[in-house]
Parts: structure tokens; sequence; C-alpha cells
């Protein structure tokens, strides 16, 4: 394991502070920290809570990288 129970929830506070911050998107956030880590994103993303992974998924779906669950009418 990569990660013990205190190093991966100061790499989760470290995502929410950047994003609370607002100087970060979760996406910028994730990313910048996995750096500092100097781990690859996708094996931070298994130490991700699901509400964050949830944030992920729409940011996602905002900057169109993801599909959308469902259609939208531009209103």
């Amino acid at each position: 394991m990569l990660f013990n129970k205190d190093s991966q929830s100061e790499f989760l506070k470290k995502i929410d502070l950047l994003v609370l911050e607002g100087n970060h998107s979760y996406i910028d956030a994730v990313l910048e920290i996995s750096d500092e880590y100097e781990i690859e994103p996708a094996i931070a993303a298994k130490y991700l809570t699901k509400p964050i992974i949830e944030k992920l998924e729409k940011e996602g779906r905002e900057c169109n990288l993801l599909p959308r669950k469902t259609s939208e009418l531009p209103v």
C-alpha cells in the first residue's frame, strides 16, 4: 500500500485545501498534489474518496471531458 491512513487523509486534505482556497479545480488539485507526492494520477485515484470522485466527474462533464449522463437543453 502506497499510503497509510495518516498520509492518505493528509493527501485528501491538501486537495480540498487547494480547491477551497479558490485557486484550483478538483482536477488541477489532484494533479498538483499527485506531482507533489511523486505518484501517477492513476495511482492517486485509488485513494480518492467517493465525494471527491463525484466532484471530479462533475467537472469533467462540465469541461466536456466526460460524456454527459443525460441530454440537456441549453437554457
